[in-house]
This record gives C-alpha cells, sequence and structure tokens, in this order.
C-alpha cells in the first residue's frame, strides 16, 4: 500500500507569536517549528498501517528549505521519504493544486492529512485535495479500518460519531483518536541517522497562483487584569456583575 501524509511546519504551540512591524506577516525569529500535531497522529496512524499491511509511507510538504527540518523529523520517525513544494502555502486552495499536480502519477491508495494546521486553522485543503483527486473524503475521522480495497472512518460529528465507507484510493483528514496519544511516534536516534540519507525531492511550485492572501494580522487584546472580592463581600461582587461585567 502506497501512503501519502500531508505535513505542516507550524509553530510550537509553547511559542510566543509576534508579527512584522506593519503587521503582514509572522515574525519567525526565534521561533520553534513543529510537526503540525494532528498530522502527527496521521503520520503515526499511516506507519501503523505500514507495519500491518506492508508498503511506503511518502510525506509531502510545502515550504522553502527551512521546513526541511520537521521534515527530516518526520522521516526520522519512519517515512520512507519525502517531497518539498518549494513554495510559501499562503493559500489553501494553492498548497492543495500543488499536491495534486506533484501526485498526479504517483498512485498512491491513501492519501492521511491532520484535518486542520494549528496556525491559521482553515481545514481546507483536506477537502479540496480531495475534490481535485475525484476521490472519497472523510473529515474528522478518529478511527479507521481497512477490508481489502474498502475503508471504514469513524468520524466525529455534532452530537456523536458516524461510521463511513469508502473504496480507495480515499483522502481521510484526521485528528486526535485516529491513533492513541500513547501509540504517537517519537524519532529515536537510529531514526535520526537513517532521516539524514531518505530521499527529499524537490518539486517547484511557483507557477501556481494563490486565490486569496493575509492582508494583515494582530494580535488579541490583552485580558484584563483579575480582581479578587472578599468572599464575604457578596454586596461588591453583585454591583461589580451589574455595572461593571453587566452579566446581570
Amino acid at each position: 500500500m502506497k501512503i501519502l501524509v500531508c505535513i505542516s511546519h507550524v509553530p510550537d504551540t509553547t511559542s510566543k507569536i509576534a508579527f512584522t512591524s506593519d503587521g503582514s506577516q509572522l515574525d519567525k525569529s526565534g521561533l520553534q517549528f513543529v510537526i503540525n500535531p494532528h498530522d502527527e497522529f496521521a503520520l503515526s496512524k499511516a506507519l501503523n498501517l505500514k507495519e500491518t499491511l506492508g508498503g511506503s509511507v511518502t510525506i509531502i510538504t510545502m515550504g522553502d528549505v527551512s521546513v526541511e527540518q520537521t521534515m527530516r523529523k518526520a522521516l526520522a520517525i519512519g517515512a520512507d521519504d519525502a517531497i518539498r513544494l518549494d513554495a510559501e502555502p499562503t493559500d489553501p486552495i494553492m498548497v492543495a493544486k500543488a499536491i495534486a499536480t506533484a501526485i498526479n502519477d504517483a498512485s498512491y491508495d491513501l492519501i492521511l492529512c491532520g484535518q486542520e494546521s494549528i496556525d491559521y486553522n482553515g481545514g481546507i485543503v483536506p477537502g479540496a485535495l480531495a475534490a481535485l483527486l475525484n476521490a472519497p473524503f472523510v473529515n474528522a475521522c478518529i478511527g479507521l479500518e481497512f477490508d481489502g480495497s474498502a475503508i471504514t472512518a469513524i468520524r466525529e460529528i455534532d452530537g456523536g460519531k458516524e461510521s463511513v465507507t469508502a473504496n480507495l484510493p480515499a483522502v481521510i483528514a484526521g485528528k486526535k483518536g485516529l491513533v492513541l496519544e500513547s501509540e504517537l511516534r517519537i524519532p529515536n536516534m537510529r531514526g535520526i541517522m537513517m532521516a539524514r540519507k531518505k530521499p527529499l525531492t524537490v518539486v517547484s511550485a511557483d507557477d501556481l497562483e494563490a486565490l486569496s492572501a493575509a492582508q494583515s494580522f494582530k494580535k488579541p487584546q490583552a485580558k484584563a487584569a483579575v480582581q479578587l472580592i472578599d468572599a464575604d463581600d457578596m454586596e461588591s461582587l453583585v454591583s461589580k456583575l451589574h455595572t461593571d461585567a453587566k452579566v446581570i
């Protein structure tokens, strides 16, 4: 089975985010970047499937040479090879088109993505990619089983879960639950050494036009200072809830 995993290069969730002085883009200086957490579940699931069913796992990422550090981590975790789409991923439709073009002749049986990236939280790329490939698509997937050339996916819906069947090839957008957190893979020393020798192919994607662009960024307003009120001073509490917070 040939499996493709789409990986996003995102700031670590513990990083302090800042923007350039004109607010036009993210200030990347000093930031630590990681594999998008949702994509980690997808990658770990792909490696589980490879070990069970055989085959190969390829990762694909869009970005400049700086994303290769994140890609090498995915290779160290267990992916067999990697494709870097050499362009800035500013627009989700452009990203989906670039991936679809790059894998047009590769005949992957299964494409796994994270449901969304934690930087822009758009959640558009997996569905757009499935549409471009004319492939079945399951979003918010938290379980995946195989039966020959068909899959059964469990996905979250409002108020419950839904079981969906589809034929391969298919695109799956996974999230926490696709594998157990205890099953998430981490690189070991042997994997890190082997990752240096695994193929990483660079494909130009500059000819694709972005359909949208961010005009500016700004941080949310800082939270107001906490006001502490004595537990016995009920009158002051009620007054502040009424006049300041206006919730009663």
